[in-house]
């Protein structure tokens, strides 16, 4: 059995049957989930999506309960109980799915959101000041994380001209550690502002990408 968690952040919706205002993020998990499937057949998907449900944002009482030390109160569980359920998620998972389109360069709120209740001390990294200038350390680990983005301009790939611009595929990198990922995979659909040739030219690509990827890590 493979677990595999969808987390998907996109504001827009996709069905098959419609054709206009479709999240092309969401078709691309999709197409993922559907191909990991055919190639792998014991897998379980769990599906958690960030605009139907947003998680909280974390306030003071988050962040007091998160160090709090011995047993935690009643009230101290509580505020906790949604990072709780959602950490276990991604403890659960072998591959975590994250579709998302870019929004102002960065990610959306809600996935910032989401980021937020998972990455807490003594669940998914620890902190040690023996280590020095580097106390932090994941504790997770063995997992995959693949990213299917959309933006409306082009060359944010890494290696790209505008790359510096991607604040969505970077931070998502540089966090993926403290889900337990030890493999990062993108694959984006570019030049949606555009509506152009080139636009419907790259989201070919991303489907076909997004289908051979998933059957990679199935049979992996």
């Amino acid at each position: 059995m493979k677990n595999l968690l969808h987390i998907g952040a996109s504001v827009r919706p996709y069905h098959l049957e419609e054709t206009e205002h479709q999240s092309i993020s969401r078709m691309l998990a999709m197409t993922f989930i559907e191909q990991f499937r055919e190639s792998y057949k014991q897998t379980e998907v769990i599906q958690r999506d960030l605009s139907v449900t947003p998680p909280a944002y974390i306030d003071q009482r988050f962040v007091a309960a998160s160090f709090a030390k011995g047993e935690l109160s009643p009230e101290e569980q509580s505020v906790l109980a949604e990072s709780d359920r959602l950490i276990a998620e991604v403890v659960d998972a072998d591959i975590i799915l994250i579709s998302s389109p870019m929004y102002n360069y960065g990610m959306p709120a809600v996935l910032k959101a989401w980021f937020d209740q998972i990455i807490r001390i003594d669940k998914t990294f620890s902190f040690d000041l023996a280590r020095g200038d580097n106390p932090l350390r994941p504790i997770l680990k063995g997992k995959q994380l693949v990213l299917l983005a959309s933006w409306g301009e082009f060359d944010f790939l890494k290696g790209q001209s505008k790359y510096a611009f991607n604040h969505l595929s970077s931070h998502i990198e540089q966090l993926a550690p403290y889900l337990g990922a030890e493999q990062f995979y993108e694959i984006a659909s570019e030049y949606q502002e555009f509506d152009d040739q080139r636009h419907e030219q790259s989201k070919a690509r991303a489907i076909a990408n997004a289908k051979t990827l998933a059957r990679d890590l199935a049979l992996a």
